[in-house]
This record gives C-alpha cells, structure tokens and sequence, in this order.
C-alpha cells in the first residue's frame, strides 16, 4: 500500500468512533433532559469528544435557578447522576459509556483545583525528596493528577483501597 494513501479501514473506524460517541452524547443528553424535565429545573447541555471520551456539561442560564443540588456535597451526587447517565447509555445503545458529566462546571472547577494542589504536592517531593501523600479521590480525578505529575517528570501511583484510594508522588527514577 503506498504510504500516501489513507488506509481505508482506519477511516471507517475512526468514523465509527466518531458517530459511537455522537450518539453516546445524544442518548446522554437526552437522560439528562427528560431528568431536568422532571426536576423543574434550566440546563443548557453542551456535547464535546475529547480523547476518546464524551463530555456532557449542563451549564445553568443566566438567571435561571441553580442546580447545586444536582452536585452534592462533595460531587456525590453528580457522581450517582453520571453512573445513572452512564447505565441509560447502555441500555440505550448496548455499549458501555466512559462519558463524564458536569453539571454547572463543578468538574472543570475540581480539575484546576486539582492540578493546583498536585503542582503544590510536587513542589514539596521537589525541595523535600520525600515522597508525598494526597488526599482520597475519584479514579478520574487520580488521572488528572497522574498527568500532571508526569508532565513534571515526577513518579506518582495510586494506594489503598476503595474509598481512601489516593495518589502517592515520589521524586522521578
């Protein structure tokens, strides 16, 4: 095959990648929709692919009511409403969904608040050489923190189990 030419199976893949994502946000969105139906409640959704994930955000109008309670103290419930999300996907398409939810950009917010405190924690490993103990945390919340660690050539691993399963840095190797 000439290295110019596309290969034809990797396009159809990658479009059917795409159109299973697409249609992933769309029966998503449209849980969420019949939920803020029934809740009474304002919502606008917006549907982003990112790195082979789907991103459903529920973004409140100006104006409109919050819908903090849809969060939960410390994003529980946001948490329940994206597994709940996650099972209407496959019910809907028979295909398991990887989607994140965010509601009124209560996980964008946690994700930067989360790279400050890993910069903070790698600044410590970094003049200390010890090794650095986190807080417990959500497995996608562990990667966003895995990342960041790796972009400062540092070591990180998860310890524990369930719900005190947190990330340790340590200097690189």
């Amino acid at each position: 095959m000439n290295a110019e030419q596309p290969n034809a199976t990797e396009e159809v893949t990658e479009e059917v990648t795409e159109t299973n994502f697409e249609a992933e946000g769309d029966h998503a969105a449209d849980y969420i929709e019949e939920l803020l139906d029934i809740a009474d409640l304002d919502g606008d959704i917006d549907i982003e692919v990112r790195n082979d994930r789907t991103y459903l955000s529920v973004l409140v109008p100006e104006g409109a009511e919050s819908i903090d309670g849809l969060i939960g103290k410390d994003g529980k419930t946001l948490d329940a409403l994206q597994e709940l999300t996650r099972l209407a996907v496959l019910s809907s398409t028979g295909e398991r969904s990887r989607l994140i939810l965010d509601i009124g950009q209560h996980r964008a917010q946690r994700a930067d608040s989360l790279r400050d405190q890993a910069r903070e924690s790698i600044n410590k490993v970094q003049e200390s050489g010890d090794v650095e103990h986190m807080k417990p945390m959500s497995p996608y919340e562990r990667k966003i923190v895995h990342d960041v660690v790796a972009e400062a050539g540092l070591h990180s691993e998860s310890e524990g189990e369930g719900p005190r399963r947190h990330v340790v840095i340590s200097p690189g190797e």
